[in-house]
């Protein structure tokens, strides 16, 4: 946990889940330069006094330094309103000052001040500010925030084509701002998400059916390789069981499974709104079956011994930090949710060392596929 000091107090910040191993902050330079920016450090502070909306506050500093204007915070992360909700709380702010919203909602009917941490994914950027433009105004005051890696011409030219002209502001720590004035008068292209493409053949079940992926899912225009290649490696199952595709993007793994055994029960879980949404359409268009669409950390929220089998193909970062400890959270989850003799199914780089973290954890770990980029490792729970 760390201080970030603003002008209306020092903040007790965290992200979460909270790991005191954690070298990461809650909060980066440029949202410190956003809240200076409103400050007035620049010139005359923002009018914050009409509907503040913050989209993609990472891990609620924003909203939880701005609380007293009442914002509204809409995020694709599950993990953003869980570390939303703990850090208001930590700091003395009641939940009920912010208004929770995922990137699925509808916005509300007019914003005055519309603060966007830009994320990483740009497609996900088009489809928020496509959803978001309708209700802006002219008087609308705009402004974006990201490091200077983060911020590229092409993210320049979207507010540009959305919203209106736009500017930025000098570096400062590596960070940068967006200033973006809204023009109600401009003609803009219809959001182009959702897109959809069909799976190649050669991948087993799901070969040639047609998927949907809403903006900023992982490969959200072709499959990706390392799931093409976990595709082709499956276990094939039969019988009554509960299945869970855990970080299911657009829910190819799990609608595969449920194909290739119609009595399975699939529990499709990510922490991406946007992919849950994705897994969602992408079945409900091929398939009929018991589905569960479950949005949580990891398999958090999936009862201990319920689950026979496990399909993961889990990130190794989280935002732009390189890190094994989803993976790590992912894997202990599923041994905990696995009833005895249920199996855990990992695709991974084959650098990455899974089958270490599995044999420790399991006590086993087999590989059932592999490569010379990837491996399908298979551990059992005993």
């Amino acid at each position: 946990m760390n201080r970030l000091t603003t002008s209306r107090g020092e903040l007790e910040l965290a992200r979460f889940p909270e790991d005191p191993r954690d070298p990461l902050r809650a909060w980066d330079a440029a949202d410190e330069y956003l809240l200076r920016h409103l400050d007035g450090i620049d010139g005359e502070p923002a009018d914050l006094s009409g509907t503040v909306v913050v989209l993609g506050d990472r891990w609620g500093a924003l909203v939880t330094a701005l609380a007293d204007h009442r914002p509204t915070q809409v995020a694709d992360s599950f993990l953003t309103q869980e570390a939303t909700r703990a850090n208001l709380g930590r700091n003395g702010v009641d939940a009920d000052a912010v208004r929770l919203l995922t990137t699925r909602d509808t916005p509300p009917d007019r914003i005055d001040v519309l603060l966007i941490r830009v994320p990483k994914s740009l497609a996900l950027l088009e489809d928020q500010l496509h959803r978001l433009a309708p209700h802006v105004h002219a008087g609308t005051v705009v402004v974006g925030a990201g490091m200077v890696t983060e911020i590229h011409t092409s993210t320049l030219r979207l507010f540009e084509r959305i919203l209106g002209p736009t500017r930025t502001s000098l570096a400062a720590k590596k960070a940068r701002l967006i200033f973006c004035s809204p023009d109600p008068l401009l003609a803009r292209d219809a959001d182009p998400w959702p897109r959809s493409y069909a799976l190649p053949t050669g991948i087993g079940p799901a070969s040639g059916l047609t998927v949907v992926n809403h903006a900023g899912i992982f490969c959200a225009d072709r499959l990706d390789v390392g799931t093409r290649f976990f595709l082709r490696n499956l276990p094939h199952r039969s019988g009554r069981e509960r299945v869970v595709d855990l970080g299911c993007g657009n829910g190819v793994l799990g609608m595969s499974a449920a194909l290739d055994n119609g009595e399975a029960e699939v529990v499709f879980v990510d922490e991406s709104y946007q992919a849950l949404a994705s897994a969602e359409a992408t079945c409900r268009a091929n398939l009929d079956a018991p589905m569960e669409f479950l949005a949580g950390d990891g398999m958090a929220g999936v009862p201990a011994g319920s689950v026979d089998l496990v399909l993961n193909n889990p990130p190794f970062h989280t935002h732009r930090a390189t890190t094994d400890a989803t993976a790590w959270r992912m894997f202990n989850g599923s041994r905990a949710a696995l009833r005895r003799g249920g199996e855990l199914w990992v695709v991974g780089n084959r650098h990455l060392g899974y089958h270490a973290k599995l044999r420790r954890l399991f006590g086993n770990c087999e590989v059932a596929a592999s490569d010379p980029k990837f491996v399908v490792l298979r551990a059992v729970k005993r």
